[in-house]
């Protein structure tokens, strides 16, 4: 699988200058020498893998782009980084874990492994919410999902490709599952905006909303329907399985939602409840007006609130118990409004319906397992929409790549997606088209006038981890009475592949004969 690197004058001006702009932001650190001189080797790695990462995937950002993220995260996010041996007194501190990320402290603690330490890079640049507080518990449990498969697939130029390789060792994946998801939702929707959405400081953009119109707009409204409702319940699902927080979260919420539904089944009594609400809320609201405006009660108050209060949580002024409790109202102020809504029959029934789909949500019946393989039914469905609808060679190029890719990647620990025997009918129907399009295009040459026996053999290109496909030859010889399909590049990668069910009459292609695949 060697493959030759050329080092022209232009790619060692570039990894220099990205070396140095990190050694200078290092000077201002106070990180251990053994911390710079990780950090400095996992940039070096990455630089010399980025261009063959780019190459296999297609759907990613350029190296300048990446390596700007990940020195400003390293800049402006990561005030101590602290690496420590395994089973070591220091390393008690994370416990039974690889790695610790306090993004409130700007502090990374991990074992000295430049994987782990991209990743931590990684994590600790983000944001732990993108989406709005409006999408219940999504606003969690999805943010969860993208931000982890986000930080799964930086750390994958280090992990994946050596300069002259590319190998995926399933066990240095992180979680198999966010990946996969992930990876299906980035090819779906593209890096582009997975990129926006990940990085959205304004917060002003329902990148939700724009998510689920950019999947009807390229896929159609059933389509989208059940991805999204397989995605969220995904999200949902695997939070419980590994944030012990959000499961007890989850918990209390299906509890409290559950009493709420029982509450509103007696109107009278629902209404009787609402009403003392709005009592205690009128009570509260009125008191807090009272106190702020009134210097000696504001006093008392402040003296009371600061009594059993630790140094650095007290209230170091009135001026802030002031803000402080205008927010307070105006908290209240909304709730009220709640309560006043819930009286009102038509809100009442929309705040049933939402319960409802809050309960639907909290209470999901499918497992991990069974939705992942309904995702992966529905993305070979959409990806044979962005097949039909491939036009260029150039796009039949990149849908080539991406599937390839697709394939390949982890679907559990010990299989490819393509090894999943569930999915066989359906990778057939998209393979089949995608080599019919690209024969039909004049991208790749016909081996055979027999469509089956094209699919027999060109198949075969989409389960290899060579670089570069454009460079693919392929030679089809007879040995011991059976044909052999010998496929290999110009750096000499070479596969061999028994194929069955063809005779010569069926080749279009001479036997013993070294040809490109791909027409240039």
């Amino acid at each position: 699988m060697a493959r030759k690197k050329s080092d022209n004058l232009l790619d060692k001006i570039v990894k220099k200058d990205y070396n140095n702009e990190l050694e200078e932001i290092l000077e201002k650190k106070f990180f251990d020498e053994n911390v710079k001189s990780l950090l400095l080797s996992m940039l070096y790695k990455i630089e010399n893998a980025y261009k063959d990462f780019e190459i296999v995937k297609q759907n990613v950002g350029t190296k300048e782009e990446y390596m700007k993220d990940i020195i400003e995260i390293i800049k402006d996010n990561c005030e101590t980084i602290k690496t420590v041996k395994p089973y070591s007194e220091e390393s008690k501190i994370i416990g039974n874990k690889t790695f610790l990320v306090e993004r409130n402290k700007k502090r990374i603690i991990c074992y000295p492994i430049e994987r782990k330490l991209l990743y931590c890079v990684a994590k600790i640049g983000k944001k732990r919410k993108i989406i709005k507080d409006k999408y219940f518990i999504l606003n969690e449990t999805l943010s969860d999902l993208i931000n982890t498969g986000n930080d799964i697939e930086m750390v994958e130029p280090l992990r994946d490709f050596n300069g002259y390789s590319w190998t995926t060792i399933t066990k240095e994946i992180e979680s198999i599952e966010y990946n996969l998801i992930y990876q299906n939702l980035s090819m779906l929707i593209g890096y582009d905006f997975l990129r926006n959405w990940i990085k959205n400081n304004e917060f002003i953009i329902d990148y939700m909303e724009s998510y689920k119109n950019r999947l009807e707009d390229l896929y159609g409204k059933r389509n989208q329907t059940k991805l999204v409702e397989i995605i969220n319940k995904l999200s949902i699902l695997l939070d419980i399985k590994y944030n012990s927080k959000i499961k007890t979260k989850i918990k209390r919420q299906k509890e409290e939602i559950q009493e709420q539904l029982e509450k509103i089944e007696d109107k009278k009594a629902f209404i009787k409840d609402i009403t003392e609400q709005k009592k205690i809320l009128k009570k509260e609201i009125k008191k807090i007006d009272e106190t702020v405006n009134n210097k000696a009660i504001l006093q008392e108050e402040y003296d009371r609130r600061n009594k059993n209060l630790p140094l650095n949580k007290k209230i170091f002024s009135l001026r802030i118990l002031s803000k402080e409790m205008a927010q307070e109202r105006e908290e209240k102020i909304k709730e009220l409004e709640h309560l006043n809504d819930l009286l009102n029959p038509q809100k009442f029934i929309k705040y049933k319906k939402e319960l409802e789909q809050k309960q639907k949500y909290l209470g999901i019946k499918d497992d991990v397992k069974t939705l992942i393989l309904k995702l992966q039914n529905i993305f070979l469905d959409c990806y044979k929409i962005r097949i039909e609808l491939a036009e260029t060679k150039q796009e039949l190029l990149k849908l080539i790549y991406q599937y390839r890719y697709y394939k390949l990647l982890p679907y559990n620990e010990k299989e490819c997606v393509y090894e999943i025997k569930e999915l066989k009918d359906k990778i057939f129907e998209v393979e089949s088209l995608l080599i019919q399009k690209a024969i039909e295009g004049k991208l790749i040459i016909k081996i055979s006038n027999n469509p089956d026996i094209n699919n027999i053999i060109l198949k075969n290109i989409f389960e290899l981890r060579i670089i570069g496909l454009e460079e693919l030859n392929v030679k089809i010889i007879e040995e011991d009475n059976k044909f052999i399909l010998q496929l290999f590049d110009e750096d000499m990668f070479e596969e061999k592949i028994e194929i069955k069910n063809v005779n010569k009459k069926d080749l279009e292609i001479k036997m013993n004969k070294k040809i490109n695949l791909f027409n240039k």
